[in-house]
């Protein structure tokens, strides 16, 4: 009987311990294990077998034993990474607002740029000029003796413009009481209002005045070359707007501007030479019958000459056996040969003729000295009968 029990009890300590061995888990992962296996076959957790003791047993069961299968380890790693993504979005969404925060900072502190402003110019308004009005025509009668020359003379004028204006011939033949209409050389500006400075008062007028009345040989300009006064000052003085004189006018000369007597200068500076003249009519070779009374020479003007300056004609009879010659000094560009240089022979005469530039080189208008202020024409020759040629 004893030996049966001790047989029993036997047994079923092998059947607690083999029972104990078949029971063995992974302590990781949980997964089951043979006896004898000494590392998990899943996670390779090292397998320690402990004895049928129980005390450890006993000391292990009493906290709770966590295994982690395969899955689960992974989800575990997925939700870390997760997390580990939000951390840096976060830190890199904040550097960028600080940065962005930065840059309004800076714009905010940054000195506005002054705007430039353009000033609109000012229109210059042009000033009107005064308008041109020509000077009607003077009418003149003819005294006794007269010619057209001495007219022209007398209103500084030309010869051709009063044979223009009255449709005379050629010679400009006039007769005693006709009456001429004399056209001016000069235009005056249509009076226009000038501001007159108050500082200017009538105390300033020159008082040392010469009172004269001009005469029918008087121009400007041999009054002012007579009184060494200017033609400007005389007509200020005067308030006259051209240089046109007229017999019978009552003139003040200004003897407060009266000029210095001239005297030898060191270093004279002459005006420049002019060329010679170009010779007009008549042309080189004609023949004036000896109904032809008077012979017109014309020629080309070569400058506005000055006040002493006037155009010199020297005429030749080369047929003449004593050299007959004549010298005359005209303003004009034109010279009507007298009837007394005609040859009075019953031959006809070759005359020649040349015009030159002379100027005046001292002020006593009686006697008046020239010398020569340019070249001299290319000669010229026509043919003059005289009234005993048989025709």
């Amino acid at each position: 009987m004893k030996e049966n029990e001790l047989d029993k009890t036997m047994k079923k300590t092998s059947f607690d311990e083999h029972s104990h061995r078949k029971n063995t888990v992974c302590s990781v992962c949980g997964t089951r294990l043979t006896d004898n296996a000494t590392r998990c076959l899943v996670c390779g957790t090292p397998v320690s077998h402990t004895g049928p003791g129980s005390k450890s047993r006993g000391l292990d069961s009493g906290a709770p034993e966590i295994t982690l299968r395969l899955p689960g380890m992974i989800i575990l790693a997925l939700v870390f990474l997760a997390l580990v993504a939000v951390i840096v979005g976060l830190l890199v969404s904040s550097k960028m607002s600080a940065s962005a925060k930065d840059a309004e900072i800076a714009e905010s502190s940054q000195t506005p740029t002054a705007t430039v402003t353009l000033t609109a110019t000012p229109t210059l308004t042009n000033t009107p000029e005064p308008t041109w009005t020509p000077l009607p025509p003077v009418a003149h009668t003819v005294a006794q003796g007269q010619q057209c020359l001495t007219i022209a003379l007398l209103y500084n004028t030309s010869v051709q413009a009063i044979i223009l204006e009255n449709k005379l011939d050629a010679n400009c033949t006039v007769s005693e009481g006709q009456v001429l209409m004399v056209p001016l050389p000069t235009y005056t500006p249509s009076p226009v209002p000038s501001a007159t400075p108050e500082e200017i008062v009538d105390d300033e007028r020159c008082t040392n005045v010469m009172p004269i009345t001009v005469s029918a040989s008087d121009t400007l300009s041999s009054i002012a070359a007579n009184y060494s006064v200017t033609m400007k000052d005389i007509m200020e003085h005067n308030g006259m707007s051209n240089d046109i004189v007229r017999a019978g006018q009552a003139l003040e000369i200004p003897l407060c501007y009266r000029l210095p007597t001239p005297g030898p200068t060191p270093t004279a500076t002459p005006v420049p030479p002019y060329p010679g003249p170009n010779l007009l009519l008549p042309r080189s070779g004609a023949y004036f019958p000896p109904s032809e009374e008077t012979v017109t020479l014309q020629w080309a003007s070569v400058a506005d000459l000055y006040p002493n300056e006037l155009y010199r004609v020297v005429v030749k009879d080369l047929t003449s056996t004593d050299e007959r010659s004549l010298v005359e000094y005209v303003s004009d560009t034109k010279f009507i040969l007298p009837a007394s240089f005609r040859p009075d022979d019953d031959i006809p005469h070759i005359i020649q003729w040349t015009v030159s530039i002379a100027r005046v080189i001292n002020n006593d208008p009686a006697n008046p000295i020239y010398e020569e202020a340019g070249a001299q024409s290319v000669p010229r020759v026509f043919i003059w009968s005289s009234p005993n040629v048989q025709q």
